[in-house]
């Protein structure tokens, strides 16, 4: 028989690096699941991608047991590793910080096509682009999607 779902917690850890301070304890400790527990075994499943920012959502049941589901880094942050920024613009329409090329988008969506709710890769790529656009990042070269 199938377990009772309590709860859905949505976390961004950086890989390795799950520890009970917050957020993590706080948003475990309320759902009553055991944080250590849940700090080796995200380690443990993230230790080949250190420093990483990744989001996990962590399926609590009724019984306090829990499962985990790592998903891939999220899109701006591999943008800003792409173009070598610390962070986007403050005002993007006006004023531009970098760029990356399509070759680094394709690439990205290609990596996050698993996370994203598109069926073609030329749409991911859109959407990679969109968000790169609103961080004041242009994409450069190449050949873009197309679009219909």
């Amino acid at each position: 028989m199938a377990k009772e779902v309590a709860a859905l917690i949505k976390l961004q850890i950086k890989g390795g690096a799950a520890n009970p301070a917050p957020p993590v304890g706080p948003a475990l400790g309320a759902k009553g699941v055991n944080i250590m527990e849940f700090c080796k075994q995200y380690n443990a499943r993230t230790q080949d991608k250190p420093g990483k920012v990744l989001p996990c959502v962590i399926t609590v049941y009724s019984d306090k047991s829990f499962d985990f589901i790592i998903k891939t880094p999220p899109a701006p942050i591999q943008i800003l590793e792409a173009a070598k920024l610390k962070k986007g613009s403050p005002t993007p329409n006006k004023a531009k910080v970098g760029s990356i090329t399509w070759d680094h988008v394709k690439a990205i969506a290609e990596d996050k096509m698993t996370d994203f709710n598109c069926f073609t890769i030329d749409s991911a790529m859109s959407m990679v682009a969109g968000t790169a656009r609103s961080m004041g990042i242009t994409v450069k070269g190449g050949d873009a999607p197309k679009t219909k």
